[in-house]
């Protein structure tokens, strides 16, 4: 099932992924640190949802209260609680 998140609070705009039996797949952020978001996608490529939460809710970018990670955290646990 294919998920598309608005951000907030960070330089992407937004993030979409596929989970596939608890498994994330195709993360694609729109704008951002493109470097960045790209390391971000091929890291978390084949993890668990729920340990893709684990390991980046709460990461903060500079100042600010949360980071593009942080950003698809909470993604990863609004789909995960839609899907049941």
């Amino acid at each position: 099932m294919r998920f598309r998140h608005l951000n907030i609070g960070t330089c992407s705009e937004a993030v979409s992924f596929e989970i596939e039996d608890g498994i994330l797949r195709n993360v694609v952020f729109e704008y951002g640190c493109d470097g960045n978001t790209q390391g971000i996608s091929r890291l978390v490529e084949g993890m668990p949802a729920e340990e893709v939460v684990k390991r980046l809710e709460g990461i903060r970018c500079g100042f600010k209260p949360t980071s593009c990670p942080d950003q698809l955290a909470k993604a990863l646990k609004e789909a995960l609680t839609k899907m049941g």
